[in-house]
């Protein structure tokens, strides 16, 4: 791209560049010459919009957690309706598409990156400590409504669902797992809480 042309959108395009590299090479593979190369600018271009190449990874993270918020708002709109366990496995399997997984291990593969999302969100892992926090919310819900046990502990719940579903989605080399799978393990893990909905 010559230089001094106007990119459009240049925080989305060199997102959207990133999330490409990432999801066909890998964490490793994510550098800036990477990222520009993919974008199709100059690697300056990076540069003067972000302090320094965490600094737009923090970014980039941070912005595709935003993207979470509309699956929290539709699992919460589901609250009392269908069953808890299509509710959770369809939220789950939405929750776990190749990017979040892919985002996890950028996360958990890069100290300054993690060093840097620390500042705006001191704790746990970016997505999959939101997701957690959005299931906790939504069981908190469903055992208002009598749904699940009154001494359901959702603290320790939604955490044990994203780890154990995130452990089906884990290899960013495989398929993703069948809709069944997904299903099973969230029955197995609210099994002892869910209770038969009133006729």
């Amino acid at each position: 791209m010559p230089t001094g042309v106007a990119i459009r959108d240049v925080r989305d395009q060199l997102f959207d560049a990133a999330e490409r590299v990432l999801l066909r090479d890998g964490p490793s593979a994510l550098t800036s010459r990477a990222v520009t190369a993919e974008a199709g600018c100059a690697k300056g271009v990076l540069h003067r919009h972000f302090a320094d190449f965490d600094g737009f990874l923090a970014e980039l993270v941070l912005d595709r957690i935003a993207r979470f918020d509309g699956r929290a708002a539709a699992l919460h709109d589901s609250v009392g309706t269908g069953t808890l366990a299509d509710n959770l496995t369809r939220t789950l399997t939405d929750l776990f598409g190749p990017t979040a997984v892919a985002i996890v291990s950028l996360v958990t593969s890069r100290d300054g990156l993690r060093a840097r999302l620390r500042r705006a969100r001191p704790t746990g892992v970016p997505i999959l400590t939101d997701a957690a926090n959005a299931i906790a919310s939504y069981l908190t819900a469903e055992r208002a409504l009598g749904r699940i046990a009154a001494d359901a502990d959702v603290d320790t719940l939604a955490p044990t669902l994203i780890g154990a579903v995130h452990m089906l989605f884990a290899d960013r080399q495989g398929n993703p797992p069948e809709a069944g799978a997904v299903r099973r393990t969230v029955t197995a893990v609210i099994a002892g809480v869910e209770q038969e909905t009133p006729r």
